[in-house]
């Protein structure tokens, strides 16, 4: 598992943010799209590309993609 391409996934998420917008330190809440029906497909990518199961807590207790990254690949 590569972290660009976990940052590719992560921004293929997002219908109106340009994808140039997000790296590894993005703190995705801050994002104008992001929202609560984002987070859930962020939850679904996760566990569809990674076979990775992650919380609401999960992401709540993450900040950047690259900290959603390691949670991701500490559970592979």
């Amino acid at each position: 598992m590569q972290i660009e391409e976990f940052v590719d996934n992560f921004a293929n998420q997002f219908d109106d943010t340009d994808a140039s917008e997000i790296t590894t330190n993005t703190i995705f809440k801050e994002l104008d799209e992001w929202s609560s029906l984002t987070a859930l497909t962020v939850i679904a990518m996760c566990d569809e590309e990674y076979s990775v199961k992650v919380t609401g807590d999960d992401i709540k207790n993450t900040e950047t993609v690259e900290d959603l990254f390691n949670l991701v690949k500490s559970r592979k």
